[in-house]
C-alpha cells in the first residue's frame, strides 16, 4: 500500500480571474464604448468589482443554482457580471440581442431567470422580451452610470467580501441556446468543470496557445458559446483582453487593433471580410496583428488568402459547436496553408468518431466520409429541459455534420446531414458546391439549398453574394465541371445584395429555404 493523496481543488471558473488578479494584477481589460470611449481596468480591480456584483445579486435574492440572464455586448460590465454570477454558483444565461422579443421571452421563460442584466441600448428589447414573465423580478443596466436602474448603484454599496467557489465543480455555470439556424434552438447547460477543461485545451500550443505577452480580442459575442471561451482563457494566462463592445465593423476593429496592439483575434469569417474591405477602401495596416482564429462556418480559400495577404496575418481555422463549449478542433496555420478546408485535429480531452447513417462506426476511420460524433468532458450530455440524453449508450454525441479525417488526423467538415439535397433518390452535398464556387475571387459568400421540384423532389439552386457583380452565371458554374457530377450542378442562380446571416454570423439557411426553397 502506498499512502498519500492530492488536494481537492475544484475546477471552478472563478479561479481564472482570481489567478489573474494575484499574478497579473495590472494586465488590462479594455472595453470600447459605442461613443468611441475606451474604458480600462486591471485584473485585480476587475475581480474586486466582480465580487461586488456577487454581493449585489445576493441582495436581490440570488443564490447558488439561480439563473441570472444577460442581454449585453462584449464589455467590461458583461465580464464582471459573468464572474460575479458564476463565482457565487449562480448560472449565467446569455441571451442573443439579435433574436426577436418573442424568441428571447421563450428562452427566459424556460430558464426562469430572476434577474436580467442589460446593455443600456438593449433595454427596450429586454423590457419587451420580459413582458408578462413573472420570473424576471429585476432588469438592471450594465456599463451605466447615473441611471436609477444601473447595477453600478448596487455595486457601489457592496463590499468585495463575497465568497466564491465552495461548490462542486460539476455544478452548472452557464446556459446558452443554439442559434437555431438549422432547427429549433436548444439549451446547452455548461458546467464549471467542462468550461475549465475547455480552457486548458484552448491554451495548448497547438490550439490557441496565447500567453501573457498577447493582446486578445474576441469579436465573437459573449452571448455566443461563451465567446469561444476567451473571457476565461485570457485571464488564465494574464493576457490583455480587448472587448470591442457592440460594433464589429472594419473601421472600429482597425482602430482597436492599432490602438491596443492586438496580436490575436477570434471571430467568424464575415467579420474579417469587413476588416479587409475597410483597409482596401481606406488604406492603412494592422501591424501588431499576428493571427486570427476563425470558426462558425467554412471560409473559402480565396477569402483566406485575401485576408492573410492584406492583413499580414496567419488564419487559423477551427471547428466547434455550442454543444462542445464550443471548440472541437483547431488547425495550425501551416496545416491550413497545406490544405485550406481542414479544421484541424482535436486537442486532448476531445475524441472523434465517424459512423454510417445508422450510427455504426466506420471500419476505417481515416480517409472515408461519415457522420461525425464526438465525446469529452466539455461535450453536452443532455439538453436543458429534456429528459432523454443527447448521446448514445457509449457517450457519443451526434454533431449532425458529415466529415472526413485524413491520415494525419485532420478533420474536414464536408457538410451538414440536414442540408443534404435528395434529388431523384440520390443525395447532393451542398457544401462541396459551396466550397468550389466560394473559392472564386468574384464571390464573397455562396450557399446552395434544395428547391422543390415536381419531377426530382428537390433540385439545387445557388445563391451568391458577389463582390464583382459582373461575374456571369456561366463563370459561376464553370468550376463545377469535372469536379462534381453533372446532375449536381444547380438549376438556377439567385444573386443577393446581402446574404442573410444567422445571429451567430453563419449563413441563415432556414431563411434561404423559406424564401427560395419553393417553386
Amino acid at each position: 500500500m502506498i499512502d498519500g493523496s492530492m488536494q481537492t481543488y475544484a475546477l471552478t471558473l472563478d479561479k481564472f480571474l482570481s489567478h489573474a488578479a494575484k499574478w497579473h494584477p495590472g494586465a488590462e481589460v479594455v472595453s470600447a464604448g459605442a461613443d468611441g470611449a475606451v474604458r480600462r481596468i486591471g485584473y485585480a480591480a476587475l475581480r474586486d468589482r466582480a465580487l461586488r456584483v456577487s454581493g449585489a445579486l445576493a441582495r436581490l435574492g440570488i443564490a447558488k443554482g439561480d439563473r441570472v440572464a444577460t442581454l449585453a455586448w462584449n464589455t467590461q460590465g458583461h465580464v464582471e457580471a459573468w464572474y460575479g454570477i458564476m463565482g457565487m454558483g449562480a448560472i449565467c444565461h446569455t441571451l442573443n440581442p439579435r433574436l426577436t422579443p418573442a424568441q428571447l421571452g421563450s428562452m427566459l421563460s424556460q430558464s426562469e431567470a430572476a434577474v436580467l442584466l442589460v446593455s443600456p441600448d438593449l433595454l427596450p428589447l429586454a423590457e419587451d422580451a420580459a413582458r408578462n414573465l413573472a420570473s424576471v423580478r429585476h432588469i438592471l443596466l450594465l456599463d451605466a452610470d447615473g441611471d436609477a436602474r444601473a447595477l453600478e448603484l448596487l455595486i457601489a454599496s457592496c463590499d468585495a467580501d463575497a465568497v466564491w467557489g465552495g461548490f462542486d465543480e460539476t455544478s452548472p455555470s452557464g446556459l446558452c441556446f443554439t442559434s437555431g439556424s438549422t432547427g429549433e434552438p436548444k439549451g446547452v447547460t455548461y458546467t464549471h468543470r467542462g468550461c475549465f477543461l475547455h480552457t486548458m485545451r484552448q491554451l495548448q500550443a497547438d490550439v490557441l496557445g496565447i500567453t501573457a505577452r498577447d493582446a486578445v480580442m474576441p469579436v465573437v459575442p459573449m452571448f455566443h458559446a461563451n465567446a469561444w471561451g476567451i473571457p476565461f482563457t485570457a485571464p488564465a494566462v494574464g493576457a490583455k483582453l480587448v472587448l470591442p463592445g457592440r460594433h464589429s465593423d472594419g473601421a472600429h476593429l482597425a482602430r482597436l487593433i492599432r490602438g491596443e496592439g492586438i496580436t490575436a483575434a477570434v471571430g467568424v469569417p464575415t467579420v474579417w471580410l469587413g476588416l479587409v474591405e475597410h483597409l482596401e477602401a481606406e488604406g492603412g495596416e494592422v501591424p501588431s496583428l499576428e493571427r486570427i482564429l476563425v470558426g462558425g462556418s467554412a471560409m473559402p480559400p480565396a477569402l483566406m488568402d485575401r485576408i492573410e495577404k492584406r492583413l499580414g496575418v496567419e488564419v487559423q481555422t477551427s471547428w466547434g459547436m455550442t454543444e462542445l463549449s464550443p471548440l472541437g478542433t483547431a488547425a495550425l496555420p501551416g496545416d491550413r496553408a497545406r490544405k485550406p478546408s481542414l479544421s484541424g485535429r482535436p486537442a486532448m480531452g476531445i475524441d472523434l468518431l465517424l459512423t454510417d447513417a445508422d450510427g455504426r462506426a466506420l471500419a476505417e476511420q481515416r480517409g472515408g466520409e461519415g457522420h461525425l460524433h464526438v465525446r469529452g468532458g466539455s461535450v453536452v450530455e443532455r439538453y436543458f429541459g429534456q429528459t432523454e440524453p443527447a448521446t448514445d449508450a457509449d457517450g457519443w454525441f451526434d454533431t449532425g455534420d458529415l466529415a472526413r479525417i485524413d491520415r494525419a488526423g485532420n478533420l474536414t467538415i464536408t457538410g451538414r446531414a440536414k442540408d443534404l439535397i435528395k434529388s431523384g433518390g440520390e443525395w447532393i452535398n451542398p457544401a462541396e458546391i459551396e466550397a468550389i464556387v466560394g473559392a472564386l475571387p468574384q464571390v464573397s459568400l455562396a450557399a446552395v439549398i434544395g428547391r422543390s421540384d415536381p419531377k426530382w423532389g428537390e433540385r439545387p439552386i445557388l445563391l451568391v453574394e458577389a463582390c464583382d457583380p459582373s461575374v456571369s452565371d456561366a463563370e459561376l458554374l464553370a468550376p463545377l465541371s469535372g469536379r462534381v457530377a453533372s446532375w449536381w450542378v444547380p438549376d438556377a442562380i439567385v444573386r443577393l445584395d446581402v446574404m442573410p446571416l444567422a445571429p451567430t454570423g453563419k449563413i441563415d439557411k432556414l431563411q434561404l429555404r423559406a424564401e427560395y426553397g419553393q417553386v
